[in-house]
């Protein structure tokens, strides 16, 4: 196990434009013993350190049993990601992490597990994705629902279709605008959830994206008979130190940098429901 703290060099040795303004860097610690003993489970975080700018909290998107390398699809929205985005192969940064709590996968196991998510912000439930599929055996059936505000906001195109081909495994997907052709559905992902076929009795949610969206989602799952012990969440706020000291990503009693920022969903579902925090 290498000590999380303190930053470790990292090479860039491949990128993908996702969209205009969404990118996924391959990286590979330049220690080669480093990136031997690092390890982590989907839904755990970096914090992503560029020289002279910062440091932000990124999710891992990769497949935790990849040894060789792992995974950071980024958003540009702000000084440091802007900063990432000039980057190219060869180029370095530090990583530190990983850091916080993932997806419950291990009781996932013999369980239909169903994704929801909302916006841009799936890179937490990919690793899932991956990880379900590549080990397609130990769950029952795949469920994935996604939602955007307009259909360009869609990537990874070729993947949701690559993922509906897969045994067991429905993939639902709306947006609110579309362009001229649009084969899915026009509305929200609440509007998914109705359609989604799992059995409620025998399954597991995991949900990201905007905090209303993810009450939404939850209530709408509950009403479809699944438990709320059995729903997940991961939670996003401004994390400046990754170790629960800064307080910057506190909601109530809890720091989504260490408690977080996956959550089952009673944990925190009196939290969301109040305005302001």
């Amino acid at each position: 196990m290498i000590n999380p703290h303190p930053p470790h060099l990292a090479r860039i040795i491949d990128r993908v434009q996702e969209s205009d303004d969404i990118f996924t860097l391959r990286l590979r610690f330049n220690d080669p013993s480093i990136q031997s003993a690092y390890e982590f489970k989907p839904g755990q975080f970096n914090m992503v350190y560029l020289p002279g700018a910062g440091e932000v909290p990124i999710s891992l998107s990769s497949d935790p049993d990849q040894k060789d390398s792992f995974f950071h699809t980024i958003r540009v929205a702000g000084r440091v990601t802007k900063g990432i985005d000039k980057l190219g192969i060869g180029d370095e940064i530090g990583i530190r992490g990983p850091y916080g709590q993932g997806w419950p996968l291990e009781s996932a196991e013999g369980k239909d597990v169903i994704i929801v998510t909302g916006g841009l912000g799936c890179a937490p439930v990919v690793a899932v994705i991956h990880y379900v599929l590549k080990r397609r055996e130990r769950f029952r059936r795949l469920v994935i629902l996604q939602g955007v505000k307009h259909s360009h906001d869609l990537i990874w195109r070729a993947s949701y279709e690559r993922w509906a081909q897969a045994p067991d495994t429905q993939v639902l997907i709306a947006a609110n605008a579309t362009e001229a052709i649009w084969p899915w559905h026009i509305g929200t992902p609440i509007d998914l959830v109705q359609q989604a076929d799992f059995d409620s009795a025998n399954a597991v949610s995991m949900i990201c994206g905007p905090e209303g969206m993810i009450v939404a989602a939850a209530k709408s799952l509950t009403e479809r008979g699944l438990p709320e012990a059995d729903i997940h969440v991961s939670l996003e706020r401004n994390m400046q130190c990754g170790l629960g000291l800064c307080g910057h990503c506190q909601l109530g009693d809890k720091f989504l940098c260490k408690d977080g920022p996956v959550f089952a969903y009673p944990e925190v579902k009196f939290l969301l429901e109040r305005g302001g925090l």
